[in-house]
This record gives structure tokens, C-alpha cells and sequence, in this order.
């Protein structure tokens, strides 16, 4: 638990700057806390999954019948003006992977901004995405990942994450980036990745991870400060 609690303060606590945080899955509705949290702590926020689909949709792109929560949009543009206000760098996708169904093995397009047919749904981030997600590990020294960002399950709209996840850990590796990363997709996308070894520190905590990201006191540890 010490080590763990030391590794979360290294990521967001006392991190080294620049730090980029990566949300992604797919309801901005649970992580509304945690974006509003965020943005005050990082330098970069990139957002992925089914999240960035509503963020598009607030800005007024047509995201097909991709997975969205319209009725957060009010709530989305919110979050972009303060991120702005707070001088945090939002990474939204410039270019997407979609599909008319979301199988394994289904004929898959890459997509820009406003490409998107009404049969079609977003799944995966483009490969322009990707590498501007990328360049901004580079540009960095502490990663909190939290979210795939696509549906990293059904190959091939499992590219993104694991071109991500492969570079984080081989800048972790090679000592340039400190990279903490946890929640139950995200672990499991990192062992699909294979590289979940490689990461300065792997979360299972879940839920509670998901909580200390959002600012939040664990009462566990509340109680073993007294």
C-alpha cells in the first residue's frame, strides 16, 4: 500500500512537469468529477473512448450512430472553457476509426472530423490521434492513464490503445516518463498490450483509483493517518 500511495503522489500529487493525463471509456456521465478535477492538476488531457464522441458532439460534430450522451454537451463545453481558464491542453480526436458494427474482424474506415455517415460509429482513435498522443509522452515526464480509448476488446478497434499504451511503457522503461495507470479496462487493454510490466505503477485498486484521481480522501487511508 506504501508503494502504491508513493506512486500516486509521484503521478499527481508532487508529479514531474509536464504531466498528461489520458481519460477514456465510454460514459463521460461517471467521470465528470474526474475531468472537473483534472483539469486543475495537468499540463494535457487527452480524451478518448466513447467520452470524446460526446465532446465532439458539444462542439458540434456529427458523430454517426456512435455511443454519446447528448444531453452532457452543455456540460462537456463546460469542462473545455475551464480547462482553457486553468491553462490545461485538452487532446480531443482529430481523426477516428468507425465501423457499422462493432465486431471482431468488421471493415473499418478512418474518418476526420465531420466524416462520420449516420450508420456508422466511432470506435477507435485515428491514427493522427494517436501519434499527436504520442508526441505528447514524448514532450512529457508523468502519464495518469485511466480509460482505453476505443473498444480495445474487438480488434481492430483495439490499434489506439495498444500503440499508446506500447510507447508509454517503452518511455517508462527507458526512465523519461513516470506512468501510473489503473482501473479495470486500463489494466486490462495494458496486459493486451503486454505491457502492463513495463509501466512505472499498475493500479487494481478500481474504483478506489478512480476516486484518488478525482481528489477524493479514501477513508482507508484517512484512517491510518490517525
Amino acid at each position: 500500500m506504501r508503494r502504491e500511495l508513493d506512486a500516486l503522489d509521484k503521478a499527481l500529487g508532487n508529479p514531474e512537469r509536464p504531466v498528461l493525463g489520458i481519460v477514456g471509456g465510454s460514459k463521460v456521465s461517471s467521470k465528470l468529477d474526474l475531468l472537473t478535477h483534472l483539469i486543475t492538476k495537468l499540463d494535457r488531457l487527452a480524451i478518448g473512448g466513447g467520452m470524446a464522441n460526446t465532446f465532439l458532439f458539444a462542439q458540434g460534430w456529427e458523430v454517426g450512430a456512435s455511443y454519446c450522451e447528448k444531453d452532457l454537451a452543455g456540460a462537456a463545453r463546460d469542462i473545455i472553457r475551464a480547462a482553457g481558464q486553468n491553462h490545461c491542453e485538452l487532446l480531443l480526436p482529430i481523426d477516428i476509426v468507425v465501423a457499422e458494427q462493432m465486431a471482431h474482424g468488421a471493415p473499418s474506415r478512418i474518418r476526420g472530423l465531420g466524416e462520420v455517415d449516420e450508420h456508422e460509429r466511432i470506435l477507435d482513435a485515428g491514427p493522427q490521434t494517436v501519434a499527436r498522443l504520442i508526441a505528447a509522452m514524448d514532450a512529457s515526464k508523468t502519464l495518469v492513464w485511466n480509460g482505453p480509448l476505443g473498444v480495445f476488446e474487438i480488434p481492430p478497434f483495439d490499434k489506439g490503445t495498444i500503440a499508446a499504451a506500447k510507447h508509454a511503457a517503452m518511455l517508462a522503461k527507458a526512465g523519461k516518463l513516470v506512468a501510473v495507470a489503473g482501473g479495470g479496462d486500463t489494466v486490462s487493454a495494458l496486459n493486451a498490450a503486454g505491457v502492463a510490466g513495463d509501466f512505472t505503477f499498475v493500479s487494481t485498486a478500481g474504483g478506489a483509483f478512480l476516486e484518488w484521481m478525482e481528489g477524493k480522501a479514501l477513508p482507508g487511508v484517512e484512517a491510518l493517518k490517525r
